[in-house]
């Protein structure tokens, strides 16, 4: 990989980083606010929305940093090690976790009588994606795997 796109790369997770920090801080209980204002009938799910919301973005900034992990490992050409296992199973466990968080959280809304056609479709889409791309990253781990045991069988040869 060119240095300079994993500087690039490296760089914009710092922005979105920062991005969702700002969110969890500024946005996500101005939102919860607001609805609660307008929606009297569901304001108990004020605090659980906040709750939900930021330790799903926490999710998230837990797989940026794990990407730029990752990301450094590749610029050391380090990749190929067992310590890179660390950051995949840990972006695995979030992309699962976030799924459940979704899950969960959907629930919540049916059980307080707040859902609608297209927070049912969100929902939905939310545990859909979450799966599709936890069982991607099981793919990628496993050719990760493929790929130490390639290398560790060419040293030996070589």
């Amino acid at each position: 990989m060119h240095p300079r796109v994993s500087r690039a790369l490296k760089a914009l997770i710092v922005v979105l980083l920062a991005l969702l920090l700002a969110s969890q801080i500024l946005v996500i209980p101005e939102v919860a606010r607001i609805t609660a204002l307008r929606n009297p009938d569901v304001v108990q799910l004020e605090v659980p929305g906040i709750i939900g919301a930021v330790v799903f973005m926490a999710l998230i900034e837990v797989t940026l940093v794990c990407v730029w992990f990752l990301l450094s490992l590749v610029q050391t050409d380090r990749i190929f090690r067992v310590e890179a296992f660390r950051y995949v199973d840990i972006i695995l466990g979030a992309l699962v976790a976030a799924g459940v968080l979704i899950l969960a959280s959907y629930l919540v809304i049916v059980a307080n009588r707040a859902v609608s056609l297209s927070l049912s479709l969100l929902a939905i889409l939310g545990v859909v994606v979450s799966a599709a791309l936890a069982l991607l990253v099981v793919v990628l781990r496993g050719l990760l795997r493929k790929a130490l045991e390639l290398e560790q069988d060419l040293s030996e040869v070589v």
